[in-house]
């Protein structure tokens, strides 16, 4: 976002200039009624509010609305400050400005999918910055010179910004210079797929509509049956069936996998046995800090015969010659040289969620890396298995980056072999069969999802039990007093829109989703003051004593208990009352060494004497085995279905004997018991996209900006 206003600034500077002639003519910003900016961004909303009107937005008009979402909040702010503009124009500008924003509103109020495109965090897509681009262009700008389309540059794996950082790890270059050369590729060139059917469609929006319109069954590529006797775990090991027909897939020649195997049902073991399989050695596996020694545990209990190294910081003390390279999110900035020529045979992506954002440096890593992987393996497709049990956390788009991580797909369109599926199917977008057919053409790519309620009928049963507690000291009162104060704040803000010129025109719906949206935006962009998020924090900080309380009632009733929060405060005061209580505790928190934080893991689960195990919602919630306990507190509640389920996963896996409950703390008459209400309701995403459940009506708004609403609401039902 920073760079696009900056060239949006850049271009305004280049095209106001007129006191020395220079650029008048073409690069003069056009300020009459007619011309400019301003009836473009007319003209384009309207179009996209004719396309609401008639259902939900295509994603054409998508990315119309955010471009038009984007060119109309950096022309306020341009004619906001522009030095040279008459008051009597600044005034018309901003008049004209509302006008379209006010018809933005209108439409995100009747397709509310269209909301997030209105945050200034919301993802700036290729196809967004090209009709950015060409609607400035068409506008009258003169566009920099690298806004101006260019030859595709030649691919380098490691950006500009990171060269300076890079790092060689003592011995990688022996290791290279032992085998120097390529296999050669002496495969015969594949003839493509015309595509013709399909030649002028946009095809990544129906591609992901066929996921979210739910229906068509568990999506599960077909696999075939397991080998009998099972002859790929090692002596000693014995894998469960729905192990055994991955592996067998594997062995069949299948290269990408979208693993996305409930949590607990050993995705972990399948990796490391399907490299053996695949023989893709040498393997680069990139994980979360906190499961990295877990990992390497594994390789070595999985394929014993195989050496694996773990990298930390620089590197300095890696086995260059291992077969497995274990490295994490985190450091993988600073390795991008050296790996991205290193000659991996394989890569695995755990916790594959963690690269939903496209946009981010930490995706942008691992899908150059991947790009290196497949074309350092000419005539050879390589192992690729992206792991993750909750893949869709908010959105359908979270597909986007794995789809792209595996090859199936790049930025813009389907990749060679999805395309020749999707056009061998014989439909387009505009015929109804398209989207049952397009989605079982992604799943046989490799999508591979099993549930436990299915695969692993022997697993106990787990359940959710919600715990209200009444929040009734100083703590409570305090909190109660923040929510009303906020809710008057929001009361007073949607008071003065609905009568001004804006209530005219928009719904008390519209306004309401209007305000609460501005104040996530103020609330994400600074940490001052009363908000969602700091009287979220207050809340988890009042509840501590009393779960630490039920913690310990349980430790000492029904034995291990594992403790949830997510602020380090709520568990320091956790675990210095339950050593008031006289009971023994583990730590498992995000600034932990990887090693220390396997012991604190080990004494839980081996240590009879230690009964409580205090972790971060966030640094523990994923690749950690803690099913030495049956029950779970959850101190403070997550944003997503999909991050407390991650959590409640850690002790309901395979290996796990008894029914496990979570007991969920939640502080009764706050907006602690509204955000529980619509964490639950968000959970039907990865049942439509994943598991073929049916569609139903489910808004797309994130857990923050609904329970806003519902603050509001209720403010307005009072008044």
């Amino acid at each position: 976002m920073a760079s696009n206003t900056a060239t949006r600034q850049s271009a305004a500077k280049n095209t106001s200039r007129g006191s020395n002639g220079s650029s008048r003519s073409n690069g003069r910003r056009k300020h009459t009624h007619n011309e400019g900016i301003i009836p473009l961004l007319a003209r384009a909303v309207r179009e996209v509010e004719a396309s609401a009107q008639r259902g939900k937005a295509t994603p054409a008009n998508r990315t119309k609305f955010h471009v038009i979402a984007l060119l109309m909040r950096e022309e306020r702010a341009r004619i906001k400050t522009e030095e040279g503009v008459s008051d009597a124009e600044r005034a018309e500008t901003l008049k004209r400005l509302d006008g379209v924003a006010a018809i933005l509103a209108k439409t995100a109020a009747r397709d509310t999918s269209l909301i997030t495109l209105l945050e200034p965090t919301a993802p700036i897509t290729e196809a967004t910055r090209q009709l950015k681009r060409k609607m400035l262009s068409q506008a009258g700008f003169e566009l920099p010179e690298e806004e101006k389309s260019a030859p595709e540059p030649v691919k380098a794996y490691v950006p500009p910004e990171l060269a300076e950082r890079q790092v060689e790890p003592a011995g990688v270059e022996s290791r290279m210079l032992a085998n120097p050369f390529l296999a050669p590729d002496l495969t015969p060139p594949k003839q493509p797929t015309p595509v013709v059917r399909l030649a002028n469609w946009e095809l990544l929006g129906p591609l992901l509509k066929s996921f979210e319109q739910g229906g068509g069954g568990s999506a599960c590529m077909p696999l075939p049956e397991p080998p009998v006797p099972d002859r790929l775990a090692p002596a000693g090991r014995e894998l469960m069936d729905h192990q055994a027909r991955f592996l067998a897939s594997v062995r069949e020649g299948h290269r990408s996998f979208l693993l996305a195997d409930e949590p607990g049902l050993g995705k972990t073991a399948q990796s490391v046995i399907a490299a053996s399989v695949a023989d893709a050695y040498p393997l680069l596996v990139v994980v979360p800090n906190v499961v990295k020694m877990n990992w390497a545990r594994e390789v070595e209990r999985w394929t014993p015969q195989r050496r694996v190294t773990v990298i930390h910081g620089d590197g300095q003390d890696i086995d260059a010659f291992a077969d497995v390279f274990v490295v994490n999110y985190e450091i993988l900035d600073r390795h991008l040289s050296w790996i991205s020529r290193f000659g991996f045979k394989g890569m695995v992506v755990d916790e594959a969620h963690m690269i939903k954002n496209v946009q981010s440096q930490r995706s942008r890593n691992v899908l150059a890396i991947a790009e290196s992987v497949r074309e350092r393996t000419p005539g050879v497709s390589p192992l690729l298995i992206a792991l993750t049990g909750t893949p869709l956390i908010n959105d359908i788009d979270d597909f986007r980056a794995i789809w792209r991580f595996l090859g199936w797909t790049d930025a813009e369109k389907p990749g060679p072999e999805l395309m020749a599926r999707l056009e061998n199917n014989g439909w387009t977008p505009a015929d109804s069969a398209f989207y049952p057919e397009a989605r079982q053409s992604v799943i046989d790519m490799g999508i591979v999802r099993r549930r436990k309620i299915d695969v692993a009928a022997d697993l106990p049963a787990k359940r959710v039990v919600d715990l209200p507690v009444e929040l009734d000291d100083e703590y409570g009162r305090g909190i109660r007093e923040a929510e009303a104060q906020l809710a008057r704040k929001l009361l007073d803000r949607f008071t003065a829109v609905k009568n001004g010129k804006l209530g005219e025109k928009l719904s008390d719906d519209a306004i309401i989703r209007m305000v609460c949206a501005q104040e996530l935006e103020e609330s994400n962009a600074s940490a001052d003051g009363m908000n969602v998020f700091t009287m979220v924090r207050q809340i988890g900080q009042a509840k501590a004593g009393l779960a630490a309380d039920y913690a310990a009632q349980l430790a000492r009733s029904v034995g291990k208990v594992v403790f949830f929060a997510k602020h380090i405060d709520v568990m320091d005061r956790v675990e210095a009352q339950l050593a008031e209580a006289g009971l023994t505790t583990v730590s498992i928190r995000g600034d932990q060494s990887t090693a220390f934080r396997q012991e604190q893991i080990d004494a839980f689960n081996k240590d009879p004497e230690v009964a409580v195990a205090v972790c971060s919602l966030t640094a523990a919630g994923v690749g950690v085995n803690l099913q030495a306990a049956s029950n779970v507190v959850l101190a403070e509640l997550s944003w997503t279905d999909a991050e407390q389920t991650q959590a409640i996963d850690r002790v309901h896996r395979i290996g796990q004997a008894e029914p496990v409950t979570a007991w969920r703390i939640v502080a009764a008459q706050t907006i602690d018991a509204k955000i529980a209400e619509l964490i639950d309701g968000k959970a039907g995403l990865a049942a439509r996209a994943l598991d073929g459940a049916e569609a139903k009506d489910e808004t797309e708004d994130s857990v923050q900006l609904l329970a806003l609403m519902g603050v509001l609401q209720r403010a307005i039902a009072q008044a």
